[in-house]
Parts: C-alpha cells; sequence; structure tokens
C-alpha cells in the first residue's frame, strides 16, 4: 500500500473556538453553547468554501462521548441540520476514544478511494464541560479498559500519564525531563497566543517555564505531573473537506488551495492489556513507520508535526517514538529548540492539545485543518516557514493509552 490507488486530497478546514477555562468567553456558571452548535459552525465553516451541501456526496463525525456528556446518540442526523442539500445523504459517527477525529479522517479516505464518494464532509466534535472534571474523569476513563477504572487514579488517566512519567524519571532522570515538560508547555502556549480559536490565546502569563516547572503534587492531583503538564477540558469543532481530483473541480477549487494525502497508516493495541513499557509508545513508533514507509519518505523530509500532547510526558515520548530522539533523549531533543516554532521541526504550530484545546472527538480533524493551513499558507500569525527539503507535514492522533493511532502524512498539492 504503498502507492494510493488514486489521489485523495483535503481542502477548507474550519475549527470553532476552543473553549474552555482559559478563554474569555468560558464562565463554568453560565450557559454555553451545545453540541448541536459547534456541528452547525464547524459544518457551515467547510461547506461555504466548497460551494456548499449540494457538493457532498458522504458525510462522517468523529465524537467520544457525546451519549454520556450530552446524552445525545446518532450524531449523523445532525448533517441535514447543518445544510437541507445533506437530507438523505449518507452520514456515519465513528469513535476511538480521543482518536475518534483521525477515525473521520480516515473513514473520508476511506470512501474516496473506494469510489462511493467525491467529496466528503468530515467533522470532529466534542463538548464535554456539561460536568465537573473530575466526574468527566469516570466518562473518559472508558478510553481505556473500563474494568481497570476501579485499580485506576480518581483522575483516570493523568494518574495513566503520571506513571509514565514517573518510569521515565526514574529511567532516565527527573531534572532534565521535568525543565522538558515546561519548554514544550511554554511552546504550546506561545504557539497558542498567535492563533484566535485557541483555548490558551488569552493566556499572558510571562514566565511559562517556571510556572510549568510546579512541583507536583500527589496529594491534591498525580505523582509526576502538575496541571501545566496535562490538557485541559474543552468543547470545540473541527471539520475539513475530503476530496478526489475530480472532487476539487465539481466544488470549483484548485490544487494550490489543497494538500494531498501521500500516506496514512491506522493501527490498535490491544486495549485490556497494560503498555509493555512505560516509557515507551510503540503503537505510536509503529503507525509512524508504517507511514512513512508507505510514503517512501524519512522524518527528516518532515517539516512540521501535530502531534497528541494530551500530556507533555506524552509529547516527549511521541519525539522519542518518531526516531526523532533516541530513548532517553527525547527532553535533549526538546531542550535545545527543535521542535519549537523556529526549530528543525516544529510540532503543535497552533498550540497543540495543550494549547490549543482538546475537544476529544474533535482533535485528529483539527490537525488535519492546522497542517492544511500550514502548507497553504493559510495559517495567518500562526505561519511558519515551510522549507524546500521538507516539504511534507504530518499527523498523529491517539486514542486512550497507546492503543488506537491514526497517523496521515500530507503534503501541498501539485
Amino acid at each position: 500500500m504503498k502507492n494510493l490507488r488514486r489521489k485523495v486530497y483535503m481542502t477548507a478546514g474550519y475549527n470553532t473556538i476552543s473553549l474552555g477555562t482559559g478563554r474569555k468567553e468560558f464562565h463554568p456558571k453560565k450557559p454555553r453553547p451545545g453540541l448541536e452548535h459547534y456541528i452547525d459552525e464547524a459544518g457551515k465553516g467547510c461547506l461555504e468554501q466548497i460551494g456548499g451541501g449540494k457538493n457532498v456526496d458522504e458525510c462522517v463525525i468523529g465524537n467520544f462521548m457525546a451519549a454520556r456528556f450530552n446524552k445525545q446518540a446518532n450524531l449523523p442526523g445532525f448533517f441535514p441540520m447543518i445544510d437541507p442539500d445533506l437530507r438523505f445523504k449518507p452520514a456515519t459517527s465513528v469513535e476511538g476514544a480521543c482518536g475518534s477525529g483521525g477515525l473521520a479522517l480516515t473513514s473520508g479516505i476511506r470512501s474516496v478511494l473506494a469510489e462511493t464518494a467525491e467529496v466528503v464532509l468530515s467533522i470532529g466534535v466534542e463538548v464535554q464541560n456539561t460536568m465537573k472534571a473530575i466526574y468527566g474523569a469516570d466518562v473518559l476513563a472508558g478510553a481505556g479498559w473500563f474494568q481497570e477504572r476501579k485499580n485506576g487514579h480518581a483522575y483516570y488517566f493523568p494518574g495513566q500519564f503520571s506513571d509514565r512519567a514517573g518510569a521515565y524519571f526514574e529511567k532516565y532522570g527527573r531534572e532534565k525531563t521535568r525543565q522538558a515538560f515546561a519548554r514544550w508547555y511554554k511552546n504550546a502556549i506561545d504557539n497558542a497566543r498567535l492563533c484566535e480559536t485557541a483555548q490558551e490565546f488569552h493566556n499572558n502569563t510571562e514566565d511559562l517555564e517556571e510556572l510549568a516547572m510546579m512541583e507536583p503534587n500527589g496529594k491534591v492531583f498525580v505523582d509526576h505531573l502538575n496541571v501545566f503538564d496535562c490538557s485541559k477540558v474543552s468543547d470545540g469543532a473541527s471539520s475539513i473537506a475530503i476530496l478526489s481530483e475530480e472532487g476539487l473541480q465539481a466544488c470549483g477549487l484548485t490544487k494550490d488551495q489543497a494538500i494531498e494525502v501521500v500516506a496514512w497508516s491506522q493501527v490498535e493495541e490491544d486495549i485490556t492489556k497494560p503498555p509493555q513499557d512505560l516509557t515507551s509508545l510503540t503503537t505510536i513508533r509503529t503507525a509512524v513507520a508504517l507511514a512513512l514507509d508507505r510514503a517512501g519518505i524519512t522524518m527528516a523530509q518532515i517539516g512540521t508535526v501535530e502531534t497528541h500532547d494530551c500530556f507533555t510526558v506524552a509529547g516527549l515520548l511521541g519525539v522519542e517514538a518518531m526516531g526523532l530522539a533516541e530513548p532517553g533523549e527525547g527532553a535533549d531533543f526538546i531542550l535545545q529548540g527543535n521542535t519549537a516554532r523556529d526549530g528543525v521541526i516544529p510540532f503543535n504550530t497552533t498550540g497543540g492539545l495543550i494549547g490549543w484545546g482538546h475537544p476529544t472527538g474533535a482533535t485528529g480533524v483539527h490537525q488535519a485543518v492546522t497542517i492544511w493551513e500550514q502548507l497553504t499558507g493559510k495559517a495567518g500569525k500562526a505561519q511558519i516557514e515551510i522549507k524546500k527539503d521538507r516539504p511534507y507535514g504530518m499527523s498523529v492522533n491517539m486514542g486512550g493509552d497507546d492503543k488506537t493511532i491514526v497517523v496521515v502524512i500530507y503534503k501541498q498539492a501539485t
């Protein structure tokens, strides 16, 4: 599967605001937009760029836990609400925990490859500020094997990744690693300040690294991570169109407005088994290697990466899983400035999960939107230089604790 049987493109990306603590508009005691608002805004934002619902053949929506956070299921039924021309067209919902958005991308890619659609509207959405974080942690624990929930931390996934951080400290050292976590946080917020839809856009803290070096306190949170090491609870949606060459023409779009999907991979690990090595994201390592092999390129040709930094330790481990640093050397790679927006390989240029936000079902689609913006020069103040010897972008979306992984490699369409 090194060569796709036909060309697949993405264009017309759109992000709503990632709403939650940190945004000036957010107030926990005041009414906030609901699930249908985000679906409608994101859908219309994409359709306005491709000529409306009449040009769409299929729809797919990625979402994790609307049935529990919002008491709402059957999300495909919301597509005709966006545009009457989507009535009576096929639509599906996909779920893979925090990797649901990535699955919404691969579902659209598959439809275009199968020639069941020339244009697919792909949306990712989550509204999870409907309950307090401690209760939401119980819902989010469904991303892991729920039979193990009673043995986990009250803040389940922060506990899981705190364990990974603790194991990493023990194996490779704590001080430099904590410094790398703080640098990762600083980079995330610096990038988010350049993106108006980012949850941390309004963050005006001066010394971000000093703040992020706050000592973890297991008595009130988890043992090895502080709150700045964690992505926040977020509400939001992202959308993008996935098209064939014929689909681009039908929408009246030119290739310079699109990115091409060069390769992709989607792999699963056994959810019932704990990680074999807490200091390695082995499923991400497998998925990235597979996607690179299919694309026929190396990481040295990747110009920007959107990685799943639900926690700072996930960002560091992701760097190592991609082969950019040897095991135990990810901290050095980060502290040398390689992942900063002016570094060798800029990561998460609009803030990633820690800076832009993590509406769980939307994250994978948001990553694709960010890559589309960067490779087509539409990123505004967040724009980075895409160098000629590094023309590719890559997104890595993770569901659960390294269980469901979607990797997509893109380039500017020509």
